[in-house]
């Protein structure tokens, strides 16, 4: 099965354009599926049963892993016999009848706008390293981006004198304007402080770290995790906290629906519906803490 699931991994990168992470998450799921039937000792991807697969989601739900996990984990396996049955690899789509189980939808973690300011007051000094933190901190809560897509920017992808940034993925672009702050803390990013960090002077790639190299997920999130503390924030935050909190206080302060689901670059509008229903549930508690007869 190892052939398989190598050409399946090569489509995605080649034929679909999907991330480098995308491609990991495909390639572990269905590494551990592999492992797991080559327990039963089935080698060969035509002896693949949809009780094969079934018994597997179980032994998943058996081990304890979490409902998003298996989940994902189904996708995987029908996105990897889509291919095969695409390809004429197989004769059979054994993961038809295959269903994920339910996911509850978790209330992702929001930062008050008061909680927000400290947090992009921490990197107030004069260091290098402090100019690049607050405008990582601005950029990112202005514009409510990935933290991959944060770190994978390009100066060519910034806008400057009109105040918005180009934000690639494999498929598509979208454009984000950023406010006075976020411009103001680039521009002083950008005015020395970042040819004086970065390693290779002739690199297009705008946010590097202490050793002059593009700045990693991993580096980014002992920033984040750095700050939050020093803001003396309860939160377990992680970047995405931002990008949540950028979304949120958009909508609760009359933005509409479509315009957050094209800057956060949702493909699904039900997806940014979310924040609405935060909106709506902020409403209610502020109703029955101040209405006399809430």
């Amino acid at each position: 099965m190892e052939k398989e699931i190598t050409a399946f991994i090569s489509y995605l990168h080649n034929v679909k354009k999907t991330s480098n992470n995308t491609e990991m998450s495909y390639k572990r799921d269905l590494e551990k599926m592999q492992n797991f039937i080559s327990q039963e000792g089935i080698s060969q991807v035509g002896d693949v049963t949809a009780e094969t697969l079934c018994a597997y989601i179980q032994y998943l739900e058996a081990n304890h892993f979490a409902a998003a996990t298996v989940s994902r984990n189904v996708a995987s396996l029908k996105a990897f016999y889509h291919f095969l049955m695409q390809e004429g690899m197989v004769t059979k789509d054994v993961t038809e009848k295959l269903k994920a189980p339910k996911i509850e939808k978790k209330i992702p973690e929001i930062l008050t706008p008061e909680e927000v300011v400290r947090l992009l007051e921490q990197p107030c000094g004069d260091s290098p390293k402090e100019i690049r933190d607050k405008a990582m901190l601005e950029l990112l809560y202005a514009t409510g981006i990935r933290v991959t897509e944060l770190i994978t920017l390009k100066v060519s992808d910034v806008n400057l004198p009109m105040s918005y940034l180009i934000c690639r993925d494999a498929s598509k672009e979208r454009v984000i304007p950023f406010g006075a702050a976020a411009k103001s803390a680039l521009e002083r990013y950008l005015d020395g402080v970042r040819l004086s960090m970065i390693e290779d002077k002739k690199s297009e790639i705008l946010f590097a770290n202490c050793s002059g190299l593009p700045m990693s997920r991993q580096g980014f999130w002992k920033l984040i995790k750095y700050y939050a503390r020093k803001a003396d924030i309860k939160a377990d935050i992680t970047p995405h906290t931002l990008r949540h909190s950028f979304a949120a206080h958009l909508v609760e302060n009359g933005a509409d629906l479509r315009s957050v689901q094209e800057m956060l670059g949702h493909s699904d509008i039900s997806t940014t519906q979310i924040y609405a229903n935060l909106h709506h549930s902020h409403i209610r508690e502020v109703y029955a803490k101040a209405h006399p007869r809430g």
